[in-house]
C-alpha cells in the first residue's frame, strides 16, 4: 500500500515506516494523520514485524504539523455557537492525539531514528516511541508555544515522564532547542550518532537483536512496561503474574536454551494476526 507521507517495508522481521517528503521537512500534512495510525495498527495486527524503526529522508525527522491541518482544523469556529465549534474542534484533538498513541498501542516496541529536527508533533511522536536516538546535529522542540498555543497532542503527559520536569518545563516555556548531547544527558535519547548513516545503522543494529527474541516474551515486555508506568509497583507485580500465568510459553524458553547450546539463531513462533 502506498502513503502520502511515508514508506512501509518489513523484512527480516524488522518493520521500516520511512517520512519521505524531505522537501518540505516531513511535516505532517492532513493525510499523515490518518495514514499513520492505520499503518502503525496494520504493523500491529499482522504480527510479522517483530519490531518497528521511524526514520525519515532528508535533513530533519519533521517539521511537525503541517499548516494546513490548522486551515482545515475550525480554528475560527463559529461566533454564533461557541460552545458547539469547541466541543467539534475537542474531537477534532482527540483524532490528532489518536495518531500518536497507537505507537503505545503497538504490540511491538517502536524504535525512533532522530536526525535534524524534530519540531512540534515531531516531539509528541518520539516522545510515543519506546525509545528514541538521535544524530549528533537532532534537536527537540515545543514549538507550539512560539506559534501561539499550549501543545495538545501528547507533549505533557510523555515528555514529562521521560525527562526531568524542570527540563520540560523550559522547553515547553520556551519553545528552544534541545540539542541531542543534552536530549542524551537528561534521558530523551538512549544513544547519540556522529552523522546519520551511522544513526540508521545503530537503530538497525538494535532492532536486530530486539527480533531475535522471542516475540511473546518482548510484546509481554512492552505491555508490562507500559503498565508498570502508569500503575502502582503492586498492581504492576500483579499483573505480571497473571500475564505471565497466562502467556508464559515453554517452547520458547527451551528453544533460546537449546540454540544457544547449539550455537544457532533460536527460532520463534511470529505473533498471531489479528482483526478487530
Amino acid at each position: 500500500m502506498s502513503y502520502a507521507c511515508f514508506s512501509v517495508t518489513i523484512a527480516d522481521r524488522i518493520a521500516h515506516v520511512r517520512f519521505n517528503r524531505p522537501d518540505k521537512a516531513n511535516s505532517m500534512i492532513p493525510e499523515f494523520w490518518g495514514e499513520f495510525p492505520a499503518a502503525i495498527d496494520k504493523i500491529s495486527k499482522g504480527g510479522e514485524a517483530r519490531v518497528i524503526v521511524i526514520s525519515a529522508e532528508g535533513k530533519h525527522f519533521t517539521a511537525g504539523m503541517d499548516i494546513s491541518v490548522f486551515m482545515q482544523g475550525g480554528l475560527d469556529g463559529d461566533s454564533r455557537n461557541p460552545q458547539v465549534s469547541a466541543e467539534a474542534f475537542r474531537r477534532k484533538i482527540l483524532s490528532l492525539q489518536n495518531t500518536f498513541s497507537c505507537l503505545e498501542r503497538a504490540r511491538q516496541p517502536v524504535l525512533a531514528a532522530i536526525q535534524g529536527g524534530a519540531i512540534g508533533a515531531g516531539v509528541d511522536l518520539a516522545t510515543a516511541c519506546d525509545c528514541r536516538y538521535a544524530s549528533a546535529d537532532a534537536f527537540f522542540s515545543v514549538q507550539e508555544t512560539a506559534i501561539g498555543m499550549t501543545a495538545d497532542v501528547g507533549t505533557f503527559p510523555r515528555l514529562m515522564r521521560l525527562i526531568p520536569e524542570g527540563w520540560a518545563r523550559q522547553m515547553a516555556y520556551t519553545a528552544e532547542r534541545l540539542p541531542a548531547a543534552k536530549a542524551k544527558e537528561i534521558g530523551l535519547v538512549n544513544e547519540v550518532y556522529p552523522t546519520h548513516e551511522a544513526l540508521l545503522d545503530g537503530v538497525m543494529g538494535v532492532a536486530r537483536q530486539i527480533a531475535a527474541h522471542s516475540p511473546l516474551a518482548v510484546a509481554g515486555c512492552k505491555a508490562m512496561a507500559n503498565y508498570a508506568r502508569d500503575h502502582a509497583t503492586q498492581d504492576a507485580l500483579d499483573y505480571i503474574a497473571v500475564w505471565n500465568a497466562a502467556m508464559l510459553r515453554p517452547e520458547d524458553i527451551k528453544e533460546s536454551y537449546i540454540a544457544k547450546s547449539e550455537k544457532r539463531a533460536p527460532v520463534f513462533d511470529a505473533l498471531k494476526p489479528f482483526e478487530d
